[in-house]
């Protein structure tokens, strides 16, 4: 009976990593959340704001440009999976390479609104005016999302949907409890670290759908 679930899980899982290991990176929009945080400033509603803009982007990817992307994966199959899987190994340098200079940091910075809707159009502009954004939840995710069929691939964007729910909400009801470490670059070494070895795994599961390998 298990094993019914077990296709399920393994979507979820999939993209609750998947999303979580993207969104981990240290960025303004997270810099920002951490500051409302620490500020104890419209935390819900920055928190919210950030975790359904990312579950929209990633249904679009997900469940609309998805659809685009896997007529052209029939046709490029090879090619889209390898260049998915280029991108997320990319991405894993990146990471193993903050993680061995030990260089990242969170910067926040006084001076922004407080009231509701400036905060919110700050975080709006911190959020939908990062490309970024769009190349990891609508393509990437969007892409990653083409191993799995029917109801799994639901299951996986519901899982990289959550992961920002609980990485934005985690992060700014946290903050007060992260202060005293946010300027340990130690702490930012493991965090990139284990970002990287995600984001190799799954440039390898990328690369095995291939064909390549």
């Amino acid at each position: 009976m298990l094993g019914l679930f077990e296709p399920a899980v393994s979507a979820f899982t999939t993209g609750f990593a998947t999303g979580l290991s993207l969104i981990l990176a240290i960025g303004a929009q997270n810099a920002f959340v951490l500051r409302q945080g620490l500020m104890g400033r419209h935390i819900f509603a920055v928190a919210l704001f950030c975790a359904g803009s990312d579950a929209l982007l990633i249904a679009v990817g997900v469940g609309g440009i998805s659809l685009f992307i896997a007529e052209l994966a029939n046709m490029y199959s090879t090619l889209l999976f390898g260049v998915a899987s280029l991108w997320l190994a990319f991405y894993g340098v990146l990471r193993l390479r903050d993680a061995i200079r030990g260089n990242a940091k969170i910067s926040y910075h006084k001076g922004f609104e407080t009231r509701l809707l400036p905060t919110l159009a700050i975080t709006a502009m911190l959020t939908f005016g990062n490309p970024h954004v769009y190349l990891d939840t609508v393509v990437l995710i969007g892409t990653v999302s083409l191993q799995f069929e029917a109801t799994n691939k639901f299951y996986f964007g519901l899982g990289a949907a959550i992961s920002s729910f609980v990485f934005f909400f985690s992060l700014a009801y946290g903050a007060k409890f992260l202060a005293p470490y946010v300027e340990r670059p130690y702490l930012w070494r493991i965090l990139d670290a284990g970002i990287a070895v995600i984001m190799f795994v799954l440039a390898f599961s990328m690369l095995n759908a291939s064909g390549l390998i």
